[in-house]
């Protein structure tokens, strides 16, 4: 079994080859962000969001913690500050995943089946159970607003550049302005 240092090194490493784009910070492997499409076939496919990914000392043994940096209205995502109620990172987390499986399954499913019995955002999940048609219509107002492609995209490899990063007022998690 290799150790969970060469296991960071290894998942970061897939994450950067892959075809996501990685923004990498400060100078170790613990912290960056992740460009994230919503999935087809979802009120969230025109959406892309900037995911921060944080990797505890413990990683694989113990999960990354994952949140995202512009606004998006979901029953399980805090608005406020992007965190992501996830059974399969918070709680059943398993060294057999890896960062992949993350952008490609886990975030996925979560945009595509939402689920409004165990909410981080009481508002998204009241709205989803009521009336699924103005719910989905929301989403797609956020996506307009705070997940526009042009909006929210970075430099990969963290070369400094700061423009179009999503930055300016209302874009973030947490503006109270919707």
């Amino acid at each position: 079994m290799s150790s969970p240092s060469k296991r960071r090194e290894t998942d970061v490493t897939k994450l950067l080859m892959s075809d996501y784009k990685v923004e990498m910070l400060n100078d170790g492997m613990s912290e960056f962000y992740v460009e994230f499409h919503g999935p087809n076939e979802s009120p969230y496919q025109t959406g892309l969001w900037k995911v921060r990914v944080e990797l505890p000392e413990g990683y694989p043994y113990k999960s990354p913690s994952i949140g995202f940096v512009n606004r998006i209205f979901h029953p399980n995502v805090d608005e406020s500050s992007g965190s992501v109620c996830l059974d399969v990172i918070n709680q059943t987390w398993s060294p057999m995943f890896d960062l992949i499986n993350i952008f490609e399954v886990f975030l996925p499913q979560l945009l595509l089946y939402p689920n409004p019995s165990d909410p981080l955002n009481g508002e998204a999940a009241a709205l989803m159970m009521r009336d699924r048609d103005r719910f989905e219509q929301r989403v797609k107002e956020y996506c307009e607003r705070y997940a526009r492609p042009e909006d929210n995209q970075f430099e990969p490899q963290g070369n400094g550049s700061d423009e179009g990063n999503g930055s300016s007022d209302g874009e973030t998690a947490g503006q109270d302005d919707l």
